[in-house]
């Protein structure tokens, strides 16, 4: 694996320090890549139309480059996946608040909308939808990492048959393998991932 795959989403003090750079395209395209995904269904979780989730991914990511500055990356104190989410609840909540202004019978009572308590329609709770994203976003990237590792036909026999959880001997027949290979494949990659997913984890969490 190159170095662009030593870490899992740009968190390291390396890559935040290279995103107070402005000029860093390479830099800010990565984290953008990388994070808008998350933004986004978390805001369309949240309750939000797509356009608006859209706004919270164009308006978070604005808002990070201006207060990356400001972040200092200390794992023993603070996470930048609890700084990412402060941010993100915010933009979601402006949201609402916009939503609001743009009804003319609203109350006074539904003009303030605190970050902490967004009025979610559908009742899901922001921290809940958050770390069920951030975990996909942990496997997806995990995954991507051991499919790197491992060769194109051993990555394809684990996705049919644990991912699409087809049997195992109709993957064999499908790419022309012994049911053995793909036992063997599920062996290696599963190992393969539980190591990366672990070592993914303990970097971010």
């Amino acid at each position: 694996m190159g170095d662009a795959h030593e870490e899992f989403l740009p968190t390291r003090q390396s890559l935040l320090e290279r995103l107070k750079c402005w000029d860093d395209q390479e830099s800010w395209r990565d984290f953008f890549d990388s994070y808008g995904g998350l933004l986004y269904r978390t805001a369309v979780k949240a309750g939000l139309t797509d356009a608006e989730a859209q706004d919270v991914v164009q308006d978070t990511i604005i808002t990070v480059a201006r207060k990356i500055e400001t972040f200092r990356y200390d794992p023993a104190r603070d996470s930048f996946k609890g700084w990412l989410l402060y941010w993100t609840r915010k933009r979601i909540s402006m949201e609402y608040r916009k939503r609001q202004r743009a009804r003319p019978t609203a109350g006074l009572a539904e003009s303030s909308v605190e970050i902490d308590q967004i009025p979610d329609p559908t009742g899901i709770n922001l921290e809940t939808v958050w770390e069920e994203e951030w975990t996909r976003a942990i496997w997806e990237e995990a995954l991507s990492k051991v499919k790197a590792q491992v060769g194109s036909k051993q990555f394809q026999m684990f996705q049919l048959y644990v991912v699409k959880e087809r049997p195992a001997v109709e993957v064999a027949t499908a790419l022309g393998v012994a049911v053995a290979q793909v036992y063997l494949a599920k062996h290696r990659v599963s190992a393969l991932i539980k190591k990366e997913l672990g070592q993914l984890k303990a970097r971010l969490e």
